[in-house]
C-alpha cells in the first residue's frame, strides 16, 4: 500500500480525471448561493444540481471536485465514532449527458487498483450494487473483480423526491479480521451492519431516471440525458493511505489535536478515552471555513450551527481542563493543514480567530450565568422538597445555556439529586421535530427540460444597445418549439439582442419588439439566460411573430437607466463598508431595482447610526466627486491581477468585464452601468436590518426615489414642528427636549401622588390581617392602574410587621394581576404562586421573597383570595 499524504490524494484525484477530460471544478463557498432548500453545501453534487437538472449546460460535460461539505444533523456523534465529521470533503467526478456506466465503472477501478494511481489490492475491494441492476454487476465482472465480492443491496437507488435518481454502486475497502473482532465477515456488508473492517470509500450514482413520486420505481421515465454523480471521502481514503485507526490519526487532523495536548496538558490515546480531542479537532475545522466562507455565530439558522458547535468544543475543553478563550489559537494549524488546495483560511485568519476568540468570551459569560441558573434551581428544589432534577430543566441549560447534560447530571447528582433521564430525552425528541419541521423541504434536482436544453443557436447580448434589428432564431409556445405565433405567451431568442437577462442582482430589461412597419408585434415581460447561456426573452404576443424573420428590438431605456444608477451605486456601496466597518463585509446577495437597491453582507452586528451616516456619507461624496464608470474585457487572472473584487457566488467563464469606478471601487460584473457618478445624482440608505444569522442587509435609494425620501422625512418634520409649536425645524429638537423634560416632571409627580394614594389605601388593606396554620397573612383586592403599583404596596408592605405573608389581586383591564410577597421562609412566594394563579386562568413564578403572575378571569379573584389560607 502507498503512503499517501491527504493532499496527495486530493491531487490525485483531480490529476487523474483531469487526464480522462474533466474539467476541475474548484470548491465552492460553503454557504449556498441561490439555492434556499440547503443550509450548507453538503455534498460534492449540490453546487452542480443546475447542470443535472438542465437549466444550465456547462461548458465541458466533464467535471471533478474535491468539495469542500457541513453536515450538522447529528453533532452529538462527533467523537463517539471513527469517520463521524461536521465538515468534510468530498472528492468527485461529474459526467453530465456524456460518459455513462461502463466508463465510470472502469475508470473508478483504474484509479483505485493502477500502480500510477490509488494502488490498491484487488482483493481489498468489495462493491454493493442494486440488485436490479444487472449492468454495474456485469460490468464490474468484465473488470476481473471476484463474485464473491459483489454484494446485492436494496438501499442501493439514490433519489431525493422528484429529478434525477438511479441506481448507485458503492466501493468498499477491506481493513481485514483486526477490525472484525467477533469474526462476522462478509455479513457485515450483506446485512448492512456498522463496522469497522468494510470502509466505503466511494459511491458512484447512476443518474438515468426522472423519478416521479406519484408512480412506482419500476415506471419511472428514462432521463433524456443520463448523468453520473459521485462522492469518496478525502477522510476516509487518508485513514486507509496512512495506516490511521480512525480518520482524526490522519494528517487531516493530528497536528490540531498536538496543539491540543500542548494547551491542555492532556495526551491524546488513540486507544484511551479521547473524545475531546476529537470533537474540538473537528469543530474547529468547521467553524475555520464557515466563518471563513461568511457564516458567522448567532441564534438561528447555519448561524445556531455555529454557536453549538463552538460551545460544544468549549465545553470539550474545559473537560481537558483549559478554562481560558482558546480554540482562536487553533484557527492557523487548521490553515496550514489545508493550505495547498484552501490558502483563503491563512489568508482571512485574523478575521477567524477575532469572531472565533469574541464567541467563547461571550460564551465564558453564559456558563457563569448557566451556572448561576443551576444553584438557583437545585436551591428551589431543595427548599420545595424535591429530590429529582426534571428533564425539562436539563434541557433548558443544554439548550439555552450550551451545558452538556453529563456536567449537569455532574453538578446535580453531587448534591444528592435524581436525574430525570426520560424527560430531558422527550424535550430533546420536541426539538428535534420542531427543527425538521422548519427545515426547507426540497433539496431535489428539478425535472430537465429537453426543450429548453435543446437550444443551441447561437445569441449574443450587445452592451450599450438601446435598440438594434434581430433575426428571431427561437420561439418556444407551451414548451414546444413553434415557427409561427400571433397570441398568449412565448419564450423567444434572436441572433442578438439589447435586452440584458437578470443576473448578479440586476432585473431584466423589458420593452418592445416591433415588426418591419414599426407595429408593436411583442412585449418583452422577461429575460432569463437559458441552459446553454443565451439571453431567453418572456414576451406577450401581440401580432404575428415567425422565425427567420428580422424585428427590431427595443428595450425601455428609463426602466434601464434607473436600474443602472442602482447597480453602480451598489458597488459604490460595496467598496464603502469595506471602508468604514471592514473588508470582511462581503457581498451575500443584492437586488437592483428601478425604484430601490438592496444589499446583502456578511457583518457579525448591527450597524450603528454613526456608521451608517458615514457609509452614506462616503457614497455621496464618490457620486459628487463624478467619476468615471469604466468597463474592460480581458481575461479572469488578469482582472485578478487588476485588483477586482469577484461578487459572493458568481461564477465567471475565462473573459471577464472589469469596472472601475475611479479609484474608489474595481469588482468583476457583467451587469450595466452609468457612465459616470454624477448621473446616479443622490443616494440615501432607506434601513439597515438582519437577515439572518451573520447577514445584514442595507436598503437604500437613488436619484429621484432619494430625493422623495428626503422630502417626506421633511413634510414629517414639519408636521412635528406644527404640532408642538416650533416656528422653524431647526428649533424641533430643543423644543422636543423641552417637551420631555416637562414630561418628566410631570411623571415625576404623578409617581408621589401614586404613592401617597397607595400608602393612605395600604393603611386599610394591611389592617385586615388573617391566620392560618400559625401564619399571619394579608389577601386583599385592591384598585390599580397598573403592575407596578401593586409592588409599590409590597415595599410598603416590606417596612413595618404587618404579616408574614401578603397577596394582593388586582383586575387592570381585562388582565388579573397578582403579586405574592413573603417575609418567612416557611413560604416559597413563587411555589405560592404557582398554586394560585390557575384558579384566574393564568400562571407565574418568581423568588422565594417576591413573585407575580397575569390571569384572565376576573370573576374568579374571590375564589383565589379564599383560597390562600388553604395553600398555607
Amino acid at each position: 500500500m502507498k503512503q499517501l499524504s491527504s493532499a496527495q490524494i486530493r491531487q490525485m484525484w483531480l490529476d487523474f480525471w483531469k487526464s480522462k477530460g474533466h474539467a476541475v471544478e474548484p470548491s465552492a463557498n460553503l454557504v449556498p448561493v441561490n439555492d434556499p432548500t440547503l443550509l450548507w453545501i453538503n455534498s460534492g453534487v449540490a453546487t452542480l444540481k443546475k447542470y443535472f437538472d438542465g437549466s444550465v449546460i456547462p461548458e465541458n460535460p466533464r467535471i471533478t471536485n474535491a468539495q469542500k461539505s457541513i453536515r450538522t444533523n447529528d453533532i452529538e456523534n462527533v467523537g463517539k465514532t471513527a469517520r463521524h465529521h461536521t465538515m468534510f470533503e468530498m472528492l468527485g467526478n461529474f459526467s453530465i449527458g456524456d460518459y455513462f456506466r461502463d466508463e465510470a465503472i472502469e475508470w473508478g477501478f483504474e484509479l483505485l487498483t493502477s500502480p500510477e494511481w490509488f494502488g490498491f489490492p484487488k482483493e481489498k475491494l468489495y462493491m454493493t450494487y442494486y440488485p436490479d441492476d444487472t449492468d454495474s454487476y456485469n460490468r464490474w465482472l468484465a473488470l476481473g473483480v471476484d463474485p464473491s465480492h459483489l454484494i446485492p443491496l436494496e438501499d442501493n437507488f439514490w433519489e431525493i423526491g422528484a429529478g434525477p435518481s438511479g441506481p448507485d454502486t458503492e466501493i468498499f475497502f477491506d481493513r481485514g479480521e483486526a477490525f472484525d473482532p467477533e469474526n462476522i465477515g462478509i455479513r457485515l456488508l450483506e446485512e448492512d451492519i456498522e463496522n469497522d473492517r468494510y470502509i466505503e470509500i466511494w459511491n458512484i450514482v447512476l443518474s438515468q431516471f426522472n423519478a416521479d413520486p406519484e408512480v412506482p420505481r419500476s415506471e419511472y421515465k428514462e432521463l433524456p440525458n443520463k448523468n453520473i454523480d459521485t462522492g469518496a471521502g478525502l477522510e476516509r481514503l487518508a485513514a486507509i493511505f496512512q495506516g490511521a485507526k480512525t480518520n482524526f490519526e490522519t494528517d487531516l487532523f493530528m497536528p490540531i489535536i498536538r496543539e491540543v495536548e500542548k494547551l491542555s496538558g492532556k495526551t491524546y490515546d488513540p486507544d484511551g478515552d479521547n473524545m475531546s480531542f476529537k470533537v474540538i479537532a473537528d469543530h474547529i475545522r468547521a467553524l475555520s471555513f464557515a466563518i471563513g466562507d461568511g457564516a458567522l455565530p448567532g441564534n438561528e439558522g447555519r448561524g445556531y450551527v455555529l454557536r453549538r458547535l463552538l460551545r460544544r468544543a468549549v465545553m470539550h475543553g474545559r473537560r481537558l481542563g483549559i478554562n481560558e478563550s482558546f480554540l482562536y489559537k487553533l484557527v492557523v494549524p487548521v490553515g496550514h493543514i489545508m493550505e495547498s488546495y484552501y490558502p483563503e483560511v491563512l489568508e482571512k485568519h485574523e478575521f477567524i480567530e477575532k469572531i472565533v476568540k469574541r464567541e467563547e468570551e461571550t460564551f465564558a459569560r453564559t456558563i457563569d450565568a448557566g451556572s448561576i441558573h443551576l444553584d438557583e434551581l437545585l436551591a428551589e428544589l431543595k427548599e420545595a422538597g424535591k429530590s429529582t432534577l426534571e428533564g425539562k430543566d436539563i434541557f433548558k441549560l443544554y439548550d439555552t445555556y450550551g451545558f452538556p447534560v453529563e456536567l449537569t447530571e455532574e453538578l446535580a447528582e453531587d448534591q444528592g439529586f435524581a436525574i430525570d433521564h426520560e424527560g430531558f430525552k422527550a424535550a430533546m425528541k420536541e426539538q428535534q421535530e420542531r427543527a425538521r419541521a422548519s427545515v426547507v423541504k426540497g433539496g431535489s434536482m428539478g425535472m430537465q427540460n429537453e426543450t429548453l436544453a435543446g437550444i443551441t443557436e447561437a445569441s449574443t447580448f450587445i452592451y450599450g444597445a438601446d435598440e438594434l434589428t434581430a433575426t428571431l432564431a427561437v420561439m418556444i409556445a407551451e414548451n414546444e418549439r413553434v415557427d409561427s405565433l400571433s397570441s398568449d405567451e412565448a419564450l423567444l431568442v434572436f441572433d442578438q439582442t439589447p435586452f440584458y437577462a437578470e443576473m448578479g442582482g440586476q432585473v431584466a430589461d423589458h420593452g418592445a419588439i416591433l415588426d418591419e412597419a414599426g407595429q408593436l408585434v411583442a412585449r418583452v415581460k422577461d429575460v432569463q439566460k437559458a441552459p446553454n447561456g443565451q439571453p431567453l426573452h418572456t414576451v406577450e404576443v401581440l401580432g404575428e411573430l415567425r422565425t427567420g424573420t428580422t424585428y427590431t428590438l427595443a428595450i425601455d431605456t428609463l426602466r434601464r437607466h434607473r436600474v443602472m444608477k442602482n447597480h453602480t451605486a451598489t458597488h459604490l456601496l460595496h467598496a464603502a463598508l469595506h471602508q468604514v466597518i471592514g473588508e470582511h463585509a462581503t457581498q451575500a446577495g443584492s437586488l437592483n431595482e428601478q425604484e430601490f437597491l438592496r444589499f446583502d453582507f456578511t457583518h457579525f452586528e448591527a450597524v450603528t447610526a454613526e456608521e451608517l451616516r458615514r457609509i452614506e456619507e462616503e457614497v455621496n461624496a464618490q457620486i459628487w466627486a463624478a467619476l468615471p464608470v469604466v468597463t474592460v474585457e480581458t481575461d479572469i487572472e488578469t482582472a485578478k491581477e487588476m485588483g477586482a473584487m469577484a461578487l459572493f457566488g458568481e461564477k465567471y467563464g475565462k473573459e471577464v468585464r472589469v469596472v472601475t469606478i475611479g479609484d474608489y471601487s474595481i469588482e468583476l460584473c457583467g451587469g450595466t452601468h452609468v457612465a459616470n457618478t454624477a448621473e446616479i445624482g443622490l443616494f440615501k440608505i432607506l434601513k439597515e436590518e438582519g437577515i439572518g444569522s451573520g447577514t445584514r442587509r442595507i436598503v437604500a435609494v437613488t436619484s429621484r426615489e432619494a430625493f422623495l425620501a428626503y422630502r417626506e422625512e421633511e413634510e414629517l418634520l414639519k408636521a412635528v414642528a406644527a404640532t408642538i409649536k416650533a416656528p422653524q425645524i431647526k428649533e424641533v429638537p430643543n423644543k422636543v427636549a423641552s417637551l420631555q423634560e416637562q414630561l418628566r416632571e410631570l411623571q415625576r409627580e404623578n409617581a408621589a401622588l401614586k404613592e401617597k394614594a397607595a400608602a393612605a389605601a395600604a393603611g386599610d388593606i394591611f389592617k385586615d390581617v388573617k391566620e392560618a396554620n400559625g401564619l399571619r397573612y394579608i389577601a386583599s383586592q385592591v384598585e390599580v392602574s397598573d403592575a407596578g403599583a401593586l409592588r409599590t404596596f409590597a415595599d410598603n408592605w416590606k417596612q413595618k410587621d404587618y404579616s408574614d405573608v401578603l397577596v394582593l389581586v388586582a383586575a387592570i383591564g381585562e388582565k388579573v394581576n397578582v403579586l405574592v410577597a413573603s417575609k418567612t421562609k416557611d413560604v416559597h412566594a413563587g411555589n405560592l404562586i404557582k398554586e394560585l394563579a390557575p384558579i384566574v386562568a393564568g400562571r407565574g413564578g418568581g423568588k422565594p421573597d417576591m413573585a407575580m403572575a397575569g390571569g384572565s378571569d376576573a370573576a374568579a379573584i374571590n375564589k383565589l383570595l379564599a383560597e390562600v389560607g388553604n395553600q398555607l
